[in-house]
């Protein structure tokens, strides 16, 4: 018999034994991301952070990743999985809207780096770019990308 399949919150309360701590000297990722030590956050501690950015402000995946490597006393965190999670965190949000819930994870105001609205996140640039200028904020269309405008004055680092 087929397993049920998990909802995006249950993935997001899956820790799957993290977070981790490791060493990138000596390996192909100190070329990547730089040396020394690296955490690997736990999903639930992505959509934590992602909570915590007010209203009319905005943080970026790189925000992110200094707030879990402050936390875990680390150079650095892993970017990819960062991107992940905050990716998994929007998804579990939006399932908690469609479920009746009224306040959840504002995913909207974590945007990629250089103040790029994730296309990935549910509904696409164009739900968020509705979301974003609710709040205040403008946006604009470069190439296939949509931007923040003036991003860099709005942007907070989550505090753990």
């Amino acid at each position: 018999m087929a397993r049920a399949k998990k909802s995006w919150q249950e993935k997001l309360m899956d820790d799957k034994d993290l977070p981790k701590v490791f060493d990138t000297r000596d390996s192909k990722l100190a070329q990547k991301w730089g040396e020394g030590t690296c955490a690997i956050p736990r999903p639930r501690d992505i959509d934590g952070l992602m909570k915590k950015v007010p209203k009319g402000k905005l943080t970026t995946i790189n925000e992110l990743r200094a707030a879990v490597a402050r936390q875990h006393k680390t150079d650095i965190a892993c970017p990819i999985t960062t991107g992940i999670l905050a990716w998994m965190s929007a998804n579990a949000a939006e399932e908690a809207l469609e479920a009746g819930r009224k306040r959840v994870t504002p995913y909207c105001r974590t945007l990629k780096t250089g103040g790029e609205v994730n296309p990935k996140y549910p509904g696409g640039v164009t739900a968020q770019r509705k979301m974003l200028e609710a709040e205040g904020h403008k946006t604009v269309k470069k190439g296939k990308r949509l931007l923040v405008v003036d991003f860099e004055k709005r942007v907070v680092t989550p505090k753990v």
